[in-house]
């Protein structure tokens, strides 16, 4: 475990509404150290677990295979002598290399009145192949391969404005950046007693399955059910990123990861394995064998 407190400081500095944020040198490298938040909704934890989830969510990608940003937990002791768990979170952008948003470059398509911001999965689909600045199904593919992967943790706040590309400035190219800023999934506002409260109560994981957390993309003007959506194999671009994902998910690497997780106790990682297994038995597992049953019966209608 890894003491942050004195390590070198740099004058970077980092947008984002969720915690404070500091630029740190460890091991001759930048990085972003968040620090948790205060909870919106659960005012009885001093402090939410969102830099447990970002750790967490961010090895959940790499072990899905998609490029992630480098996490590590730690401690910070601020000036007040308050000790907090941090999380590190490497910084990929370099001298010549700037991170841009997918909002950035939604708002580029300048005959649209859509804003860059805007959630709306119709429009944020059209801009994949009405920009030019990369090959479209490249980042058709990362979208979608995101989106089932905070299905399957949980992701409640993946918007236009925390995945995106890296401009190289002496290029002019773009290229995906990896995938940042896990930190709202895997329930973070859950202190040990609603955790105990849920996992006593069937009908309490099925909710946190079922009916939330929802994805921030909307569908019609309403967010998105991760369930819902993706059982209902309505988009094939999904339906494809469903079968490359769940192909490379391996519950065991994962519950390692969970097991090795420092500061968390006994009964949070209980919490994280449970609702991640009913997660993708029950959104990811279920959609594959629905699919199956549609080409069987297709194949016998044929």
């Amino acid at each position: 475990m890894i003491d942050f407190t004195e390590l070198p400081k740099r004058n970077k500095s980092y947008a984002g509404a969720n915690g404070s944020k500091i630029s740190i040198v460890y091991n001759g490298e930048q990085y972003m150290l968040k620090f948790p938040p205060h909870p919106m909704k659960n005012h009885d934890m001093s402090y939410s677990n969102s830099c447990i989830s970002e750790y967490l969510g961010c090895k959940i990608f790499e072990k899905a295979g998609v490029p992630v940003q480098e996490t590590i937990l730690g401690t910070y002791k601020t000036k007040k002598g308050v000790e907090k768990i941090v999380v590190a979170c490497k910084d990929f952008t370099s001298v010549g290399i700037e991170l841009q948003d997918f909002a950035s470059l939604k708002n580029q398509i300048i005959d649209s009145e859509r804003n860059g911001y805007g959630t709306e999965l119709a429009d944020i689909l059209s801009v994949f192949d009405e920009q030019t600045a990369m090959e479209p199904e490249k980042i058709r593919e990362r979208f979608w391969d995101m989106f089932i992967v905070d299905a399957f943790i949980g992701n409640w706040d993946r918007h236009n404005g925390n995945w995106g590309f890296l401009y190289h400035v002496q290029s002019d190219e773009l290229t995906l950046a990896p995938v940042f800023d896990c930190g709202s999934c895997l329930y973070p506002q859950a202190d040990e007693r609603m955790i105990m409260k849920i996992l006593a109560d069937k009908q309490e994981i099925n909710h946190r399955i079922f009916n939330i957390p929802l994805s921030a993309i909307q569908n019609n003007g309403k967010k998105i059910n991760y369930y819902e959506f993706i059982s209902a194999l309505d988009n094939e671009e999904c339906n494809r990123a469903l079968l490359r994902i769940l192909s490379r998910i391996d519950m065991k690497e994962i519950f390692n990861v969970i097991e090795k997780t420092p500061f968390i106790s006994d009964l949070q990682k209980e919490f994280y394995r449970t609702m991640l297994m009913a997660r993708k038995e029950r959104i990811l597992d279920y959609s594959i064998k629905r699919m199956s049953k549609q080409v069987s019966k297709y194949e016998m209608e044929r």
